[in-house]
């Protein structure tokens, strides 16, 4: 049988809302390969959430509060993680915010306080994260955040979402750069559209699944499991030779440059249903 990937790996995911979350798919790839895990939570309230899910790990994970709009909070996180472990081997970031009112209509619309507010937890909190890993893994290791294909192209109730995951995916080329020099591989996994709690606050979602579903390579949608496993390869020995990529689990969908002409009718369905 072949050793477990993770094996005598540790490491910190950061934004596990539920079961629901991809954040949650990769936790359990980690898991099902040895992996010890660190999961931050931002408020009691998410600590709720979170504490029946790092029950279900087979070893019990160490649970910290960060809340990421705080330099502060984010220092003494890993503060903590330092003095438990000394070293990580690995750090996952899977948050995003921008305020759902803000998603809708014209980009251009958004406010200056959003812009700020969506710029500094989408993009801003992988940077410092990154700042606070790096004296962590010394010895290497790898990093792995969450964009989204709204950052490649103008998708429908993204918005300001779009640009910043754009930033987002420049900041992980910038950032495998300077954790480089120290042998920490930086990547990003750009998932197809899931059912998420993030999810729910873009406008006509249910719309985008069929629509990814129908003019997809695979003709389906994917699960948080299979961006789990993807993240598995690219945090593990599987992934040494990848860095500041921005890897697609996406059915393929982001290949297509027109629509799939045999579901022609299927996606008219979908566009005009209320």
């Amino acid at each position: 049988m072949l050793k477990p990937l993770m094996e005598g790996k540790k490491g910190l995911i950061m934004g596990l809302a539920n079961d629901k979350s991809i954040a949650w798919g990769i936790a359990q790839a980690l898991n099902e390969h040895g992996a010890q895990l660190a999961i931050s939570y931002q408020n009691e309230a998410l600590e709720k959430r979170v504490k029946p899910l790092a029950a279900q790990l087979d070893k019990e994970p160490l649970l910290l509060q960060c809340d990421v709009s705080d330099s502060a909070s984010v220092e003494s996180c890993f503060k903590k993680l330092a003095d438990e472990w000394g070293k990580i081997d690995f750090l996952v970031h899977a948050i995003a915010f921008s305020d759902r009112n803000q998603l809708r209509g014209r980009t251009i619309d958004t406010t200056r306080d959003n812009f700020a507010m969506t710029m500094n937890i989408s993009c801003f909190s992988f940077l410092e994260a990154c700042k606070y890993a790096s004296p962590l893994m010394a010895d290497g290791g790898a990093v792995v955040t969450l964009t989204y294909m709204g950052s490649e192209r103008v998708l429908p109730n993204y918005n300001i979402m779009g640009v910043a995951k754009a930033a987002l995916e420049a900041a992980v080329r910038y950032a495998a750069m300077d954790m480089g020099e120290q042998g920490v591989r930086v990547n990003a996994i750009s998932a197809g559209p899931v059912k998420t709690l993030a999810a729910s606050g873009i406008g006509d979602f249910r719309k985008m699944l069929h629509w990814n579903a129908l003019n997809s390579a695979l003709e389906r949608n994917i699960t948080p499991e299979e961006v789990g496993y993807a993240a598995l390869g690219l945090l593990s020995d599987c992934g040494t030779g990848i860095t500041g990529e921005v890897l697609h689990v996406d059915s393929g969908y982001h290949i297509q440059g027109m629509l799939r002409m045999k579901n022609i009718d299927r996606d008219v369905e979908v566009l005009t249903e209320g």
